[in-house]
C-alpha cells in the first residue's frame, strides 16, 4: 500500500493520499488550505489516478481546496451531512459573522459532485476499504477512517481532529462539545489494538497504543460496554 502525506497550508493540515500501489488509483484525504499543488505534485510522483477526496470534517483548513481538487479530477466528495454546510460557509464553522475576512484567497463552496456518509457508510474506492465511524466533538460531522490490517501492513486510523499524538482536537468551536468528543475517542479509539497507526489531521504519526500510555485525554478511558 502507498500513502503519501504533507501538510498543506497556514494551517499545517495533513493531506493524505492512499492507494493500493504507486500507479494505480488512488483517495485523497483532507486537502486543505494550498494543498491543490502538492496533491498535483504527488499524483504525478506516484503516478496515481485519483477517483474520490473522503473528508474527516468540514473545517476551512480540511476542505479548502476541495473545490479546485474535484474539479481539475471530475470526482466527488464525500463528508458527513452535519458538516456539509461549512464547504459553502465556513465562516459560520468558526464563529465568525457573515462578511468577515476568511483569508480572501479561499474558494469556498462545493465541488459539483458531494457525497454523503455516516458512521458504519461501507466505503470501497480505488480498490481501498475504508471503515467509517461517526466521532462528533471535534464538530458534529467529525469521522475517522479505518483501514483493515493487510500483509505487513498494520491496520491505519486516520482520525482527522479527533485525536493527535499527545493531544485530541479543540472543542471550543460551534459543533464542538469536549463530552462528545471523549465519548468519540472512548467508543473509536480506545477498542483499537495498541499497534493501530494513527495518521491525524496535523502533527505527527502515532499509534493508539502511545496514546493509551501517554495521551492525558486516552489515558484511562474505557470503551463502552456492549450496548451502551
Amino acid at each position: 500500500m502507498l500513502i503519501a502525506g504533507f501538510p498543506a497550508g497556514a494551517w499545517g493540515t495533513n493531506c493524505y493520499l492512499v492507494a493500493p500501489a504507486a500507479g494505480e488509483e488512488c483517495v485523497i484525504i483532507d486537502p486543505g488550505h494550498r494543498a491543490a499543488a502538492g496533491v498535483e505534485e504527488a499524483l504525478k510522483k506516484h503516478r496515481l489516478k485519483p477517483v474520490a477526496v473522503v473528508l474527516t470534517h468540514g473545517h476551512i483548513d480540511h476542505v479548502a481546496s476541495v473545490v479546485p481538487v474535484c474539479g481539475a479530477h471530475d470526482i466527488p466528495a464525500w463528508i458527513h451531512p452535519e458538516d456539509r454546510y461549512m464547504m459553502s460557509d465556513p465562516e459560520k464553522a468558526l464563529g465568525r459573522s457573515i462578511g468577515m475576512p476568511l483569508m480572501g484567497e479561499l474558494t469556498v463552496g462545493e465541488p459539483d459532485d458531494v457525497r454523503e456518509l455516516g458512521d458504519g457508510t461501507p466505503l470501497k474506492l480505488a480498490g481501498l476499504e475504508f471503515a467509517v465511524a461517526h466521532a462528533p466533538g471535534h464538530t458534529k460531522g467529525s469521522v475517522t477512517y479505518r483501514m483493515p490490517e493487510a500483509a505487513d501492513v498494520p491496520q491505519i486510523l486516520f482520525s482527522g481532529d479527533l485525536i493527535f499524538a499527545g493531544s485530541v482536537g479543540r472543542t471550543d468551536l460551534p459543533g464542538g462539545d469536549h463530552a462528545e468528543l471523549l465519548d468519540s475517542l472512548a467508543r473509536v479509539c480506545v477498542p483499537l489494538d495498541d499497534s493501530t497507526v494513527v495518521l491525524s489531521g496535523h502533527g505527527p504519526q502515532t499509534t493508539i497504543g502511545r496514546e493509551r500510555a501517554t495521551n492525558p485525554f486516552l489515558n484511562g478511558l474505557d470503551a463502552p460496554r456492549p450496548g451502551m
